[in-house]
C-alpha cells in the first residue's frame, strides 16, 4: 500500500507533519501519490519554518510568494503536478534555506485550495536532520484550519545516546522522557514523548486527526519494536502507521516509502437483533436463541468476550427483538448496546445501526454473529493482523475454499455499507471490492446455529 493510503489522506487534505526522521520526504511523497493516483491535478506544499534549497527538486514547480496579490496571481494559472510554494529569500539570508510563507500568504493559499478544492500539505517543525526531536517553545507552527497531523519520529534513534547528534532539542527530550542525557533512547521513552502534551501532542488543533509516522523502520527490529509501541500509542492517536524510508524490493514504483503496517482501532460490531423465527418456531417454548448457553454463558456474551478477547474497540451489541433480555446478558462487560428498532425490515438496518455508533477513528469494523459460537479469538486478531499489512476493503476467512464468517470491512467500505437495503448483508459487497482471503483450517468456523437440531449436537445438549 502507498503512503497516502496508509495515511487515509484525501483530495481535499489539509495535513500538517511535524517531528522529525523523515517529514519533507513524507511530505513529497504524499503530494506526488495524490497527483499520481488522479485524487488530485495538483497538489499544493508549503511550509511554516523553512525547506532546503535543494529539497524543493523533487516537486514539478516552486514559487517564491511574498504577497497574497501574488496567490491571486497564482490562482489565475495554476499548473498541474506539485507545486511547492515558500517564501522568498532575503539579501543577507542563508541560500541554501527556503522560508515558510507570511500568514497572510499561508492563509491566501489555503482558501485558494479551498476554492479549488485542491490538497494543501505543510511541513510544520524543524529538526536540523535529527531522526527524533522535542519541540522548543515555539514549535510546531501548526495552523488551525489543519484537519490532520502526522507526527514523524525516525526510529533509527532507537538504541542511540541521547544527545545532540540524535536528537533535536536533547534536554527538552530528557525531560519529557524522564531519561538522563547521554542514556540509550528506548521504545518506551519515545512513546512517552510522543504522547506527551507538550511533546508528539503539543498544539495539535482540538478537530485534527492525530498520526504518528514511525518512520526509518527498516530492520525486524525496528519494525517489532513500532509494533509494540502501536497500542500504547493508539491511546493518544487515530493511527499509527509503520514505514521505511531504505529502498525495498517491494516498493511501488521505485517509491522512496514503504510501508510495513497500519495499526488503527477496528471496532467489533455483533448483530444480535433478529428474532431468529426460525429457530424458535421449531421449539415448543420458543427460546431466545442469543441467549442459550455455551460453555457456561449465553451465545451472545460470548460473541462479545471474544470481541473484547481479540482487541476490538469499542465493541458495539445491535439489538431489536428481545432486546432488554439481551442486554441483560451483556451485563458488566465494557460493549455499547445500540438498538434497531426496525429490526424486522433485515439485516441492514443493523449493519447501519452499528456502524453509526462508531467514532470517526476507527479504521475497520469486524461484524461478528451470535449464533457462530467457534469463532476464537485468535481468527478475529488475525483478520486485524492481516488487515493491518495491506489495508484490503474486505479480509475474510476462507475454510476449505468456502468464505466464513467474521469479516472485517475496511472503512472505505462503510458508506457502502449504510447505503445496503432491506435483508442485504455485508455479502453484496463481495462482487464490489477485492477481498484479502485469510486460509483458516478449522472446519468447526463454517458451523452455525440455525435450528433446535444444530444447538443440541453443536453443544452436546
Amino acid at each position: 500500500m502507498d503512503l497516502r493510503r496508509a495515511l487515509r489522506v484525501g483530495p481535499k487534505a489539509r495535513l500538517a507533519l511535524v517531528g522529525a526522521g523523515g517529514k519533507t520526504t513524507t511530505l513529497f511523497e504524499l503530494g506526488q501519490a495524490l497527483v499520481a493516483s488522479g485524487q488530485a491535478q495538483m497538489a499544493l506544499l508549503t511550509t511554516t519554518t523553512h525547506l532546503g534549497a535543494w529539497q524543493v527538486q523533487d516537486a514539478d514547480h516552486h514559487m517564491a510568494l511574498e504577497n497574497s496579490a501574488q496567490v491571486d496571481a497564482l490562482g489565475a494559472d495554476l499548473p498541474a503536478g506539485v507545486l511547492v510554494c515558500t517564501g522568498a529569500v532575503e539579501a543577507g539570508d542563508d541560500a541554501d534555506r527556503l522560508p515558510g510563507l507570511a500568514p497572510q500568504v499561508l492563509d491566501a493559499l489555503r482558501q485558494l485550495a479551498d476554492e479549488r478544492g485542491l490538497p494543501l500539505l505543510v511541513e510544520a517543525d524543524g529538526a536540523r536532520m535529527r531522526p527524533l526531536k522535542a519541540p522548543a517553545a515555539h514549535e510546531p507552527v501548526i495552523p488551525p484550519w489543519v484537519e490532520q497531523v502526522v507526527i514523524v519520529a525516525g526510529l533509527s534513534g532507537l538504541g542511540q545516546p541521547l544527545s545532540v547528534e540524535t536528537v533535536h532539542h536533547p534536554e527538552l527530550f530528557a525531560a519529557l522522557s524522564g531519561l538522563a542525557e547521554g542514556s540509550l533512547i528506548t521504545p518506551q521513552a519515545l512513546a512517552a514523548v510522543l504522547m506527551h502534551r507538550q511533546g508528539g501532542l503539543k498544539n495539535i488543533p482540538p478537530q485534527a486527526r492525530r498520526s504518528v509516522l514511525l518512520s526509518q523502520a527498516d530492520t525486524d527490529l525496528l519494525q517489532a519494536q513500532a509494533g509494540g509501541m502501536a497500542a500504547q500509542l493508539l491511546q493518544a492517536f487515530d493511527s499509527v502507521v509503520v514505514a521505511g524510508f531504505q529502498p525495498h524490493a517491494a516498493a511501488e514504483a521505485g517509491g522512496e516509502v514503504f510501508v510495513h503496517a497500519v495499526h488503527e482501532p477496528v471496532a467489533g460490531i455483533i448483530l444480535a437483533a433478529g428474532g431468529a423465527e426460525r429457530f424458535a418456531s421449531a421449539w415448543s417454548q420458543a427460546p431466545v436463541k442469543q441467549l442459550l448457553p455455551w460453555g457456561g454463558v449465553p451465545l451472545v456474551r460470548r460473541s462479545a468476550l471474544i470481541a473484547l478477547q481479540a482487541g476490538l474497540n469499542p465493541v458495539v451489541v445491535v439489538v431489536g427483538a428481545h432486546a432488554a433480555l439481551v442486554a441483560q446478558a451483556l451485563d458488566g462487560l465494557p460493549v455499547q448496546i445500540v438498538e434497531n428498532a426496525a429490526w424486522q425490515a433485515g439485516q441492514s438496518g443493523s449493519l447501519r445501526a452499528g456502524l453509526a455508533a462508531l467514532p470517526p477513528q476507527v479504521g475497520a469494523a469486524i461484524f461478528m454473529l451470535a449464533d457462530q459460537p467457534f469463532v476464537p479469538a485468535r481468527l478475529v486478531q488475525s483478520l486485524v493482523e492481516l488487515h493491518s499489512v495491506t489495508l484490503s476493503p474486505l479480509v475474510a476467512p476462507l475454510v476449505g475454499g468456502q468464505r466464513s464468517n467474521p469479516v472485517l470491512f475496511d472503512r472505505l467500505t462503510f458508506g457502502d455499507l449504510m447505503a445496503l437495503n432491506g435483508d442485504q448483508g455485508g455479502r453484496a459487497l463481495f462482487s464490489r471490492y477485492p477481498v484479502q482471503w485469510l486460509p483458516w483450517h478449522d472446519i468447526n468456523l463454517l458451523l452455525d446455529i440455525d435450528t433446535p437440531e444444530d444447538y443440541h449436537r453443536l453443544a452436546g445438549a
